[in-house]
């Protein structure tokens, strides 16, 4: 591929195949190297807020991610002791109009193998697996990216890189950012259960956030219904990395005792036969991203905590944007900086709205009974008005 329009995008993730195909929706050649030998589905469920959505519409996807979403009808949030319904917000079809874009649940894994086979039907993309970028050097106005490929060292030149390489991000170090992730203190477990598991009313398509003091509960179906997808997560200070660790469920169950969680909310937590867990990491937001030809995408850039549901539909923005930056300004590292100027202040938002939504839902005591009676006045109409700056964004 010749340097002149070609883009190499280090990491295969949510992130960096979105910003391939946007780049390649652009008249960019992609060069997308990933480190691991194949990609596998991994990771919990996510939640495609109409922000996200829009722009995989936009990429054409729609039709390989029909099959798997779920589209919620409300967000149902409940007291974990009680069960009590504190508030419903309406989703579906209100959202839909509200903001010109669907709003969709869907497993990580089906969206990354969407992604994929969109990225194989594109003959403007070159998928290199196997290959991790080591390294990268400006020259003359471009960019020398030093790779390796088991044994083998590739050298290949672009106009860009845009490293998209996740939250434990080695050229983001590479950059100039030396500070490690930091520990949230929080665990979060995640499984799928049958349907036909499950109480019969949590297989409704909708997202149901349970709070309780030092831990909270999400569940809402994916695989088109067929499975629920559930995350629970509790104060904790392990801080193994990693998204795979096994758990069991007599452990969880723990930490969800009888007196303080409600047994339906209990007996979705014990009809998983198979945990696996994962510390929480996020960062603090960077003042700057890149420089010359070179910047981040992702959570390389602004790794967050998961009380917004927000990780994924950020790198999505991400590339939309990026994109949009390097087909307008023949300049790519002024291209670069626009697209961090434009960036910056709404990851930094979402960043620290997930950080203080995590205290929230944590809360325990008078604080705790204040946050309900808050809920259950503003009513769920006021509770998705709220979300208009997040879920009502557009590429500009």
């Amino acid at each position: 591929m010749a340097a002149a329009r070609t883009v190499i995008v280090a990491g295969a993730g949510i992130g960096g195949l979105t910003a391939a195909l946007a780049l390649a929706q652009r008249g960019f050649e992609v060069m997308l190297f990933e480190a691991a030998p194949r990609l596998e589905e991994i990771g919990a469920g996510l939640q495609l807020s109409p922000n996200a959505a829009r722009v995989l519409i936009a990429l054409g996807v729609e039709e390989r991610l029909r099959p798997h979403v779920v589209a919620p009808e409300h967000l149902m949030v409940r007291s974990a002791r009680s069960g009590r319904l504190l508030a419903q917000a309406p989703l579906g079809a209100s959202v839909a109009q509200r903001y010109g874009a669907p709003y969709w649940v869907i497993h990580r894994g089906d969206l990354q193998a969407a992604l994929r086979e969109a990225v194989a039907t594109t003959p403007a993309i070159a998928l290199k697996l196997g290959t991790r970028v080591e390294g990268f050097a400006q020259r003359d106005g471009r960019v020398a990216v030093a790779a390796s490929q088991g044994s083998q060292a590739i050298e290949a030149h672009a106009l860009t890189l845009i490293a998209a390489d996740g939250l434990w991000s080695t050229l983001r170090q590479r950059l100039g950012h030396r500070a490690a992730p930091r520990a949230a203190g929080q665990t979060a477990w995640r499984a799928l259960v049958p349907a036909e598991a499950a109480p019969r009313s949590f297989a409704i398509p909708a997202v149901n956030l349970w709070l309780g003091h030092d831990a909270h509960l999400v569940h809402y179906p994916v695989k088109a219904g067929r499975m629920i997808n559930v995350v629970a997560i509790v104060e904790d200070e392990w801080r193994e990395p990693g998204w795979n660790t096994p758990g069991a469920t007599r452990e969880l169950l723990v930490r969800f005792a009888p007196e303080n969680w409600h047994a339906s909310a209990r007996d979705l937590l014990a009809a998983a036969e198979h945990w696996q867990k994962w510390a929480l990491f996020d960062c603090a937001p960077l003042t700057a991203w890149g420089e010359g030809p070179v910047t981040l995408l992702g959570d390389a850039a602004h790794p967050m905590l998961p009380y917004l549901a927000q990780g994924a539909a950020m790198a999505i923005e991400d590339a939309a944007v990026l994109a949009a930056c390097l087909d307008r300004n023949p300049d790519a590292p002024a291209a670069l900086r626009r697209y961090e100027e434009s960036r910056l202040p709404r990851t930094t938002r979402v960043q620290h709205d997930a950080r203080h939504n995590g205290t929230v839902y944590h809360m325990r005591g008078a604080a705790a009974v204040l946050r309900s009676l808050g809920l259950m006045a503003m009513g769920g109409d006021r509770l998705i008005r709220r979300y208009d700056w997040l879920y009502g964004w557009t590429p500009s």
